[in-house]
């Protein structure tokens, strides 16, 4: 690694749980900042999600927890919440996904804090908000899937679904890593510190902001699995060998170099039932057919050998097994009280900066330390 790491010198204390805040903060952590995750007696609860990570550890916990120090402090307690107090008080960074009200109730409200001491940068992740009907309600990723709307757009036509991953709590926790930063700018700037509340449902709701607007309209989007529901042809197609690739056709000018080099039929270019994404999508029964035909005709090979040729956005349709051995796959490995875990690495990449990342911590014991902390 060379040089300073942007956040070295900032202190993070985490009163987090589950995965929203728990992503935000490992992204401080990976930046360098000191990340004091505070977890009960029994430990985040996300530590006994599952056990598929060496020695019967927890894939989100070792994921999300990484370059972190445990402090294990009951809350319960005066003395617990007296010792969260002092940690706050040296924190430039205060992160917490507790329920609305949970630490008002303590005598630590976060208002009160941030009037405290005028420095401090709070970010406060709940599922609905602090005010409105919701507000008291539980809400865990797959719950606010189900509420915002997003399970009814997602999947075929058969049913909603969930999507694969908990993409709730990641975008709610990577909005969160965003407020934060935009915060510790500012502070750079005024010297003063921002109380920041971010809900999961607001979250998405941003997120569904086209499909919202697509209803609105008139045009409720329908579920179509594998495909685009407004954009044609976009979606997967099966080769003479049974390969599915899947395809993606975003500009007429696409369209040009589809119908010349790969469908090999330039009359489909002014085909009034093609001549636009506006009419593929309208007819898209009739457009599908006609990728599909040609598609059935060619092996793998030569389908992408056509698709390369013209130009044309395709993946293949892959499974975990496939990612698992993937050429573009970059991995990082972290050190965890079981042993190492090689898992897929941040996305971002600064040049002329190798990262280090921390060792994911045991239960009240610091980074990769063998005694608990101080």
């Amino acid at each position: 690694m060379t040089g300073r790491l942007p956040l070295a010198g900032l202190t993070v204390v985490a009163v987090e749980q589950a995965v929203a805040a728990p992503f935000c903060s490992s992204r401080l952590a990976d930046a360098g900042a000191r990340v004091i995750k505070i977890e009960r007696p029994e430990g985040d609860f996300a530590r006994g999600y599952d056990d598929v990570a060496p020695g019967g550890q927890s894939s989100y916990f070792v994921w999300l927890n990484r370059g972190k120090e445990s402090a294990v402090i009951d809350l319960a307690t005066e003395a617990g919440r007296a010792e969260l107090r002092a940690l706050i008080a040296g924190a430039d960074v205060l992160l917490q996904n507790l329920k609305p009200g949970a630490l008002e109730r303590m005598g630590l409200g976060v208002e009160t804090l941030c009037r405290e001491f005028p420095r401090l940068i709070a970010c406060s992740i709940s599922g609905y908000g602090e005010v409105g009907p919701l507000a008291s309600r539980k809400a865990y990723d797959l719950l606010i899937q189900a509420e915002s709307g997003l399970a009814s757009i997602t999947g075929g036509p058969e049913s909603a679904a969930r999507v694969g991953i908990s993409i709730v709590d990641i975008a709610t926790g990577a909005t969160a890593h965003a407020a934060i930063l935009e915060a510790l700018i500012a502070r750079g700037i005024t010297g003063r510190g921002a109380d920041i509340r971010v809900s999961m449902f607001d979250v998405m709701a941003d997120w569904l902001t086209v499909p919202l607007l697509h209803a609105e309209g008139g045009r409720a989007p329908k579920r179509v699995g594998l495909a685009h529901p407004s954009i044609a042809p976009y979606g997967v197609f099966a080769t003479r060998d049974a390969k599915p690739i899947l395809i993606s056709i975003q500009s007429e000018r696409e369209w040009r170099s589809f119908c010349t080099l790969f469908l090999r039929d330039p009359e489909a270019i002014t085909d009034p039932r093609f001549a636009s994404n506006v009419a593929r999508t309208k007819n898209r029964a009739e457009t599908d057919a006609l990728v599909a035909r040609v598609f059935a005709e060619l092996g793998e090979d030569e389908a992408v050998a056509r698709l390369s040729e013209a130009d044309v956005a395709f993946a293949s349709v892959n499974d975990m097994a496939a990612l698992s051995g993937h050429p573009h796959l970059r991995r990082i490995r972290v050190e965890t009280p079981a042993g190492p875990v090689a898992f897929p690495a941040p996305a971002a990449i600064v040049q002329g900066e190798e990262r280090a990342y921390g060792p994911v911590p045991g239960l009240g014991r610091g980074a990769g330390a063998k005694r608990p902390l101080p």
